[in-house]
């Protein structure tokens, strides 16, 4: 069956009035790849002319990616050098977070292990890099940096949220942060956690929709947590499953009770076996 001409016409003429241009999503998971690496995992040739050589690299890299959306050379490179001169800072912030981990994950070794084997490690690399390029008011590559994250480990932080220091992800798939979500410092959660919007209508696009985590505060798996008026008061602790649209005081402890009971199987008029 031959294509009609008619659908060609229009989607060409969508494709010319695209506001933006389209990145390569290949060249811009790459990036991110490689800038992680240069950052945190051994590499075969690690003198300091090498790694200047990578850095020299990373940054024509981010100039063709930021260039697709601004247009413009001098934008493009005022861009570029506002990433390079924050990422010490990042750096630091992202080497507390791996501590974070390493002191209170039974199961990490050593900060090696983090930076290797630690999804949520590396989901809150991404968005720190996000949040800054947005915090530049790039335009489009924050999202498309982040939902790589997003897919290769499940957790899905919006690069406008705002996270403090030492945040600790443990697990970390399904958990879901929004946009103008506030975090605290030395947070820690865990999978499946969802702190989001009580109303998810595009008139409120602009307002604060998502919820303020203060310091010190633990989620538990499954809990959600919705609303901009909603605050987790500090050095509380939210347990699994429940759900909270209101404010919790500092020093809480909030949880869900549930009845488990168990009894001998032998009693029931047959077996519950099941085959999944």
């Amino acid at each position: 069956m031959a294509i009609s001409n008619h659908l060609i016409e229009r989607i060409h003429h969508s494709k010319q009035n695209n506001v933006h241009g389209f990145f390569d999503k290949i060249k811009t998971k790459k990036w991110v790849k490689d800038l992680y690496e240069v950052l945190f995992l051994p590499l075969n040739d690690h003198s300091e002319d090498q790694l200047k050589s990578r850095f020299e690299g990373l940054q024509n890299t981010l100039s063709d990616l930021i260039n697709i959306v601004s247009g413009d050379q001098e934008v493009t490179e005022k861009h570029v050098n506002q990433f390079f001169e924050a990422l010490p800072e990042l750096y630091d912030q992202l080497v507390l977070d791996a501590k974070s981990i390493l002191e209170f994950d039974p199961a990490a070794d050593s900060l090696e292990e983090v930076y290797l084997a630690y999804p949520g490690f590396f989901a809150t690399y991404v968005y720190r890099i996000s949040h800054q390029l947005w915090n530049q008011k790039v335009k489009i590559l924050p999202r498309v940096i982040s939902e790589y994250a997003h897919s290769k480990t499940g957790i899905d932080i919006h690069p406008g949220a705002v996270i403090g220091e030492s945040f600790f992800i443990d697990h970390g798939t399904g958990i879901v942060i929004g946009e103008t979500t506030v975090i605290g410092n030395h947070v820690k959660i865990y999978q499946g956690v969802t702190l989001g919007a009580l109303n998810v209508s595009k008139e409120k696009a602009n307002q604060k929709r998502h919820p303020n985590i203060e310091d010190d505060v633990i989620i538990y798996s499954g809990a959600t947590i919705l609303g901009g008026n909603t605050t987790i008061g500090r050095e509380s602790i939210i347990g699994g499953n429940v759900w909270i649209t209101q404010d919790v005081p500092a020093h809480s402890l909030v949880y869900h009770k549930s009845e488990i009971k168990i009894k001998d199987n032998t009693s029931l008029p047959e077996s519950l076996t099941f085959v999944i």
